[in-house]
């Protein structure tokens, strides 16, 4: 704060905040605002150091996965394999390139803070009014606030003349606030709740002001937010903690390997040491799937495209995945699961209550009070301009064919009293015709009430004002608030001449009640179809607001966060503030509701169900949710009604806006992983086969594939399919699935099983292949019987896991049930991928080159069936793990 004091501003009287703050109303010296500068300086928020492109670049390789692959690559360039550590750089330089493209804005959560603030306020500084840069405000000084303005600064008022300030990118709360001058007696009171304080970045929607800046710069709520961007961390997704931990077992297993191929080799005495050695980094080198990086990353590109076309705009890669794991959707009210737009709900007129879409007289006085005692304003391109409030009853009034402006030219406005927020009422006079005038009057339903002497019954009958109507009118006034709608009455007279002065005690009485209004800022039509879907994927919606509690639980009720019977309760700022961080991490299951709540609740909140395991998506369009965007495993942003903070804090941003984007984007991040667990599954068993073909192939003596065979099977069969199996259908059901967890990993729901035992098939059978050649060889010489065993281990290691491709395009079920043909991507690429694998054997010339020989139709024969015997193997065992399921 820029002041050590006893209470806070709000809880003190206007002579003692200017004491305090050794100011006074006709402002500031100059002398005292240059001492100010030095002491406090510049009304602005500090800026954080920006990473270079090459720091960002150099932050890529941070990455353990991409450590191992830079060993590998200097393994395959010290033994003498070029082409290896080429294609290894090649992939690691790849995806650093997609890193930085996808993280460049990291920063621009604090720039964008920092373009919010007004570049001027309207100050007074020696009893003058001058109109300055904001960034040279000083705590102290006087500022004049009126409609149109931002906010500058922090301050405590000192006037208002029927002032309202709308502050949703702080509380949360699309209403304007009516602001007050009046000393506020607790001193622990939500920033949506102090009514005698203007915050930096609101907005005057209407009236006039004045106040004392009492914080500036990082002081003000907005840089306290921005302080708490500063230091939150980024936090690691699933995806990033799998692939650092895949990448580690995968280095521990394949050095184990390694160095077991080197030690049997040495204690066979058959080969020197030096071929031991480049035998063992040969092994170690095929065995890493150097290009799983890369694939994962284009996977993940490709989902964000995916993603773009259903409205979700992904801006950090890993973010596609992450949602897929999603357990708790932890969403703001206001512009995500509302309209951010006031609407009428439900009219009281004629003595009646009826819905907003019912039939309404144009004559009805409800109807033209509403409307005429109204300052909303519709520019030439009809756009509405005024109180949110106040616009929506023109907007009602319009949708019944009622236009206040053909009215108002015929019934011209002569006089007005403004709303103020004592009295709470705001009235207008028209002139009707000679010696005729219409008084409208609305506001408070409590205060009106006190100023009428008549109603309207349900015939459209004016009748005197009794005890029994009043209390009728106020129990409905009652029952309204109860489901959140904000309430306003309708009242008017006929006068015959305007009084001398035009105040409230000569014209708001003797009033005859029209009617009521009841409003709110309702819930999107789609939510809470999407929040059910969410419910039924096992993903539970948390809904935090800024907005008062009796709002927030009946929108949540609407939405169907909060269920008849459920136990989860609604919980306050204030109660959480009371609560200490075990008590709450404890029993954070027990709320589905937040209300009145500031930015620090909100990451408490997140890290609350981050501690209990919970993956948090949180949404998000105000400046206040940005350290929670920041906080969570994945922030969520608005992209229309979003301010550019919470969009520079989220790692996806809603084009739409919509609360169903996030359910679509769910499902596309679940289809994301269960493909990665197809591309992982699909390398980790082909690669384990050749370390086992390669393994065996040493402790049995025999000769093992070149290295040059090795590359090109890697080549050809982990580039194009398992690029192809990124792009699988999802399989039906998907969103029938509990969320796998945080702890869940690649390898999990039996993926490591099938990695193991289809590995070890593919290993087999193509030893079995090599085997069976020599054994029955189809030439008499030894050495072309050699030959023509290695070229069909060769072939059948390579066409075994094209075939092998096949079977994971699911995990369990059968390729007959999956479709064989619906991925043409995936066709195409197998059809490929063989062409490029057989191009090898069959065209003259390259035999020499990757020391092969032609085959005849017998030996391919023999190659296609062990190749088809994996797939046959695999359907058979996937069939038994459904029986047992089902059983």
């Amino acid at each position: 704060m820029a002041t050590e004091k006893q209470a806070p501003f709000y809880a003190q009287d206007e002579q003692t905040v200017l004491k305090e703050l050794d100011s006074r109303r006709t402002g500031l010296s100059g002398a005292q605002v240059d001492e100010r500068i030095q002491k406090y300086g510049y009304n602005q928020l500090a800026a954080t150091k920006k990473k270079t492109w090459l720091q960002r670049f150099l932050d890529q390789f941070k990455d353990f996965m991409i450590i191992v692959l830079l060993v590998a690559a200097l393994v395959a360039a010290f033994s003498g394999e070029a082409a290896d550590a080429i294609i290894i750089l090649a992939v690691v330089i790849l995806n650093a390139l997609f890193g930085v493209f996808q993280e460049s804005k990291a920063e621009e959560a604090i720039d964008a803070l920092k373009e919010m603030a007004t570049p001027e306020a309207h100050v007074k500084r020696d009893g003058q009014v001058e109109t300055i840069k904001s960034e040279d405000l000083v705590p102290g000084d006087i500022v004049l606030l009126e409609a149109g303005d931002v906010v500058p600064a922090d301050m405590r008022l000192l006037h208002s003349a029927s002032l309202k300030i709308e502050e949703s990118a702080l509380t949360g709360e699309s209403v304007p606030v009516n602001k007050e001058t009046q000393t506020l007696d607790d001193t622990d009171i939500p920033i949506g709740d102090r009514k005698n304080m203007a915050y930096m970045n609101s907005n005057v929607t209407y009236g006039r002001g004045e106040g004392v800046v009492v914080d500036t710069g990082m002081s003000t709520e907005v840089g306290q937010i921005a302080g708490m961007l500063n230091a939150t961390d980024e936090t690691k997704t699933p995806l990033q903690d799998n692939l650092n931990s895949l990448g580690k077992n995968l280095t521990y297993l394949i050095l184990a390997v390694a160095v077991i191929v080197f030690v049997v080799g040495m204690m066979k005495g058959s080969e020197t040491w030096q071929n031991m050695l480049l035998t063992a980094i040969s092994l170690a080198v095929a065995a890493i799937p150097e290009g799983l990086p890369a694939i994962v990353t284009i996977v993940l590109a490709l989902g964000t495209q995916k993603m773009a076309k259903r409205h979700a705009l992904v801006r950090k890669l890993p973010a596609v995945e992450t949602l897929g794991s999603t357990d708790i959707i932890a969403s703001d009210k206001t512009g995500t699961l509302t309209m951010n737009q006031m609407t009428v709900e439900r009219v009281f007129t004629h003595n009646q209550l009826q819905k907003a879409d019912a039939p309404i007289a144009k004559d009805d006085m409800t109807l033209q009070a509403m409307n005429l005692a109204n300052d909303t304003q519709i520019d030439a391109e009809g756009q509405f301009l005024g109180d949110p409030t106040e616009t929506a009853l023109v907007k009602y009034g319009l949708d019944h064919d009622y236009d206040v402006r053909q009215v108002l030219k015929k019934m011209p406005r002569v006089a007005e009293i403004p709303f103020d927020s004592e009295r709470k009422l705001m009235t207008t006079i028209e002139k009707q015709g000679d010696a005729r005038f219409l008084v409208t009057t609305k506001g408070a339903p409590d205060e009106l009430l006190k100023r009428t002497t008549q109603y309207v019954d349900e015939n459209g009958t004016v009748q005197p004002m009794t005890d029994a109507e009043r209390t009728k009118i106020l129990t409905q006034n009652n029952d309204l608030a109860k489901q959140a709608l904000r309430v306003l009455a309708m009242a008017y007279k006929e006068i015959t001449q305007l009084p001398n002065e035009v105040t409230s005690e000569s014209v708001e009485n003797n009033l005859i009640f029209a009617g009521m209004v009841g409003m709110i800022d309702p819930e999107r039509p789609e939510a809470a179809a999407a929040v059910q879907e969410a419910r039924n994927a096992g993903i539970r919606t948390i809904m935090i607001t800024g907005d008062h509690r009796v709002t927030a639980e009946a929108i949540a009720g609407r939405l169907g966060i909060i269920q008849p019977g459920d136990d989860a309760a609604v919980l306050t700022g204030a109660e959480l503030d009371a609560m200490d961080e075990p008590t709450f991490d404890q029993n954070v299951a027990n709320y589905s509701v937040y209300a009145r709540v500031a930015p620090e609740h909100k990451v408490r909140i997140v890290k609350a169900w981050q501690k209990k395991g919970q993956v948090v998506a949180m949404t998000g369009d105000g400046v206040n949710d940005a350290p929670a965007l920041k906080s969570a495993d994945i922030g969520i942003g608005m992209g229309i009604t979003g301010t550019e903070v919470s969009k520079g804090a989220s790692d996806m941003v809603l084009a739409d806006d919509n609360f169903a984007t996030i359910v679509d984007a769910v499902e596309e991040g679940r289809k994301v992983f269960a493909n990665i667990q197809k591309v992982i599954q699909y390398l980790l068993s082909a690669n384990l086969g050749e370390v086992l073909t390669l393994f065996m192939m040493t402790i049995l003596g025999w000769q093992i594939l070149a290295p040059v065979q090795i590359l090109w099977i890697n080549l050809v069969t982990d580039t194009f399919p398992a690029i192809a199996l990124g792009v699988e259908p999802a399989e039906p059901g998907i969103m029938d699935q509990k969320p796998r967890g945080r702890k869940s990993t690649f390898f999990s729901g039996g993926v490591f099983s099938s990695i193991i035992y289809q590995g070890l098939l593919e290993g087999g059978l193509t030893l079995f292949v090599y085997w069976l050649a020599l054994t029955y060889p189809v030439h008499a010489s030894a050495s072309l019987a050699h030959a023509d065993a290695l070229t069909m281990a060769y072939a059948t290691l390579g066409l075994i896991q094209l075939f092998h491709a096949f079977n994971v395009k699911s995990l369990h079920q059968s390729i007959f049930t999956v479709g064989l043909f619906r991925n043409k991507t995936f066709n195409w690429s197998i059809l490929a991928s063989f062409l490029l694998l057989a191009a090898t054997i069959v065209i003259p010339g390259f035999n020499s080159l990757f020391h092969v020989t032609q085959l005849d139709a017998y030996q391919w024969g023999i190659v296609f069936g062990a190749s088809l015997a994996l797939v046959v193997i695999v359907e058979i065992v996937k069939a038994v793990q459904r029986a047992v399921h089902r059983r």
